[in-house]
């Protein structure tokens, strides 16, 4: 097998550091002993975006908020399918991940950074979120709402702070959420916060093969 090769470290504010690591021409960011993400895994990050514009439809001037940027998987998909009026911001909390972007992953990267469509923003998407005028807030900021990359997150996964993305939603919005694995429980919270819930199981890789990931889309 081919060794890893570290390349970098960063610390998740309020949380535990992360590693860049390569292998051949695999790239993959680790969280202590935990693989966070990988390029060898893009499938369901990809379907975060793809199935929350197969829900939204055509409707004009789209804007998008996407939490974090991670490996950008979710943003290129995005901007493969929305309508060319669309806005996405990209809230990345790490800035060390945007220089990882343009500098050992830019193959991987390509433009997507520079597509005028898109605004980055360096910081916690909690305050993206509370600008509220959203059709689609994606979220991929932690591993499930009992997986924590960062303990700050709980409250996206609580009935106060699901009000608060219910308030910051339009009408017929949607907030995506991706998760490493099942939670019932969150399913049931986010039916409570009066969201109609569609939960998905996705496949990591394109081949239908992998880990089984689920999306939960909630429509406001």
């Amino acid at each position: 097998m081919i060794p890893r090769t570290h390349l970098a470290t960063a610390r998740i504010p309020g949380g535990p550091e992360m590693h860049l690591y390569s292998r051949g021409g695999d790239h993959m960011i680790c969280v202590e002993r935990d693989e966070l993400m990988s390029t060898r895994m893009s499938g369901s990050e990809e379907a975060l975006a793809t199935m929350t514009a197969e829900r939204l439809g055509s409707r004009p001037r789209q804007r998008w908020l996407i939490g974090g940027y991670g490996m950008g998987f979710t943003l290129r998909a995005a901007l493969a399918t929305v309508p060319k009026d669309a806005e996405i911001t990209v809230a990345e909390l790490v800035p060390e991940i945007v220089d990882w972007a343009r500098g050992p992953m830019s193959a991987l990267t390509g433009d997507c950074l520079e597509d005028a469509r898109v605004r980055l923003v360096i910081g916690d998407v909690a305050k993206e979120i509370e600008k509220s005028g959203w059709d689609a807030i994606l979220l991929d900021v932690d591993n499930g709402p009992d997986a924590l990359v960062r303990a700050l997150n709980q409250w996206l996964y609580e009935p106060s702070g699901l009000a608060v993305v219910k308030r910051a939603l339009n009408p017929a919005g949607l907030v995506s959420i991706w998760s490493a694995g099942p939670d019932p429980r969150f399913t049931r919270t986010l039916q409570q916060a009066g969201f109609q819930v569609d939960e998905e199981v996705v496949r990591a890789r394109h081949n239908g093969k992998g880990p089984r990931h689920v999306i939960w889309f909630a429509r406001a």
